[in-house]
């Protein structure tokens, strides 16, 4: 790649209203790096703009709802229908959407019951164009790599970036490069991105040794980064909460409950309440609590160990590869953000987490396994008291089911455990297990099977 096939324009903004503030110093900057971190202390930047605490709530939640039976490409984006709150590139041009965001908040009966939560909700961001939250935040980051003139845009990623941000590139006539560690990707996620053009290297590392070379690369070629340090990508996934308190009347929850991977999501999330809040929006903040795998808790342990002060690396190990990240990049986002809301921070196990996915699944919903840490991490704060039965809850549902199928069928089947430590405690969620039934094509094959399903139902009071 030479730098004459690719722009090699600045990362600013066009509007100056909208600036970089540092999250460690505060300095402010017009401009960005490369890298996206501050020239001065080196930590990451943020966008800030003066002018949204003299927008009237009452007029935004009017103009917002109003944008909903328009047919504009911007109003039918569910990020860009709330562009008051968001950067705007120079021409209307250069946005590239898919119509993302618009995803369900879905009511969890059975789960409500199980938990005692008289109100609890799940927000499913698997239901963006390319199954994953990160659409969101993509099609503002992608608008400004566009606007930029870049050609290549680039990401490391567990799978999800991957997929996302190859599309969105697709979509906007640029290149896409995506590196991810070998063998530790869901070949679903994968598959999208090769489908979407993208130029994928499977890495002999980890997603942050991947992250790690992305960072001196895009400082040695002209490729613009669309990790989640992109401060343009977390304005897009604020979008998320916003359109939460709009489903919820701007009621807001007693806690909104978030995965913890590279923790660009509740940082996100987190920003865009703080926010509504100071804009009148809303009239009090949600808890934002994140959950981590007991195998990747790198924020879990940097708060109980660190203080929140210094990051406590691992190395991670878990199932649910969306969130196999030992060294988050946003940590100093995701801790201030917990202490802004006065969330918690929670781990979960590798068996929690098949339970709870399995317990999502049976709501009708389904999940890749990164977002049931929710649930699962509900019941440890529900236990410790933290939630009250009587409070409302929102799970950030972050994946599609279908980003890990393999997953799933290893369940069904009973694969996922065998061998190890868990798979006696396994074998107790046989009632959430639909593994295939091989019979003979007959009739009477068929209605014997039924027969026999009915019997075992565990739903029906009368077996």
């Amino acid at each position: 790649m030479s730098s004459s096939t690719t722009s090699e324009k600045s990362s600013q903004p066009s509007q100056t209203t909208f600036r970089f503030r540092c999250i460690g110093c505060g300095a402010m900057t017009g401009s960005a790096s490369e890298d996206f971190r501050c020239s001065d202390c080196g930590n990451l930047l943020e966008m800030t703009n003066s002018s949204w605490n003299s927008n009237d709530p009452v007029a935004l939640k009017s103009l917002w709802r109003e944008r909903r039976t328009l047919n504009e490409a911007l109003d039918l984006s569910g990020v860009w229908r709330f562009r008051e709150l968001l950067p705007m590139p120079e021409s209307e041009e250069n946005v590239v959407t898919l119509r993302e965001g618009n995803t369900p908040l879905y009511e969890l009966p059975q789960s409500s019951r199980a938990t005692g939560i008289s109100r609890l909700y799940a927000k499913h961001q698997g239901m963006n164009p390319t199954g994953s939250f990160k659409d969101a935040g993509m099609t503002v980051a992608a608008t400004f790599a566009r606007q930029a003139g870049y050609r290549w845009v680039a990401c490391a990623s567990t799978g999800n970036t991957s997929a996302s941000m190859a599309a969105y590139a697709a979509r906007g006539g640029m290149r896409s490069l995506v590196l991810v560690p070998e063998g530790k990707i869901s070949w679903s996620k994968l598959s999208q991105a090769l489908d979407y053009g993208a130029l994928a290297c499977q890495l002999r590392t980890d997603f942050d040794g991947c992250l790690r070379l992305l960072q001196e690369l895009v400082k040695r070629a002209p490729v613009y980064q669309l990790n989640s340090i992109n401060p343009f990508r977390l304005e897009g996934q604020k979008t998320l909460a916003i359109e939460l308190l709009e489903q919820l009347d701007w009621q807001p929850p007693d806690h909104i409950i978030v995965p913890g991977g590279n923790l660009g999501n509740s940082s996100a999330i987190g920003k865009a309440l703080l926010e509504m809040l100071e804009i009148g929006l809303i009239s009090h903040l949600p808890q934002l609590s994140v959950i981590q795998a007991e195998g990747a808790n790198a924020l879990v342990r940097t708060l109980r160990e660190g203080g929140g002060k210094r990051l406590v690396s691992v190395q991670a190990e878990t199932r649910a590869t969306a969130i196999r990240i030992g060294n988050p990049a946003s940590w100093e986002k995701a801790v201030k953000v917990l202490q802004a809301t006065g969330g918690a921070c929670e781990q979960v196990s590798e068996l929690e987490i098949v339970q709870a996915k399995a317990e999502i699944g049976a709501e009708g919903i389904g999940c890749e396994p990164a977002s049931a840490v929710t649930l699962a991490g509900l019941k440890k704060l529900l236990q410790a008291g933290f939630v009250k039965p009587e409070e409302t809850v929102v799970l950030v549902l972050t994946g599609n089911l279908l980003k890990d199928p393999d997953f799933t069928m290893a369940f069904h089947r009973s694969d996922l455990f065998r061998g190890t430590a868990d798979e006696r405690e396994s074998a107790k969620l046989d009632q959430f297990r639909h593994p295939p039934v091989v019979i003979d094509a007959t009739l009477e094959a068929v209605v014997k099977t039924l027969e026999q399903a009915e019997k075992s139902d565990p739903t029906d009071s009368n077996a």
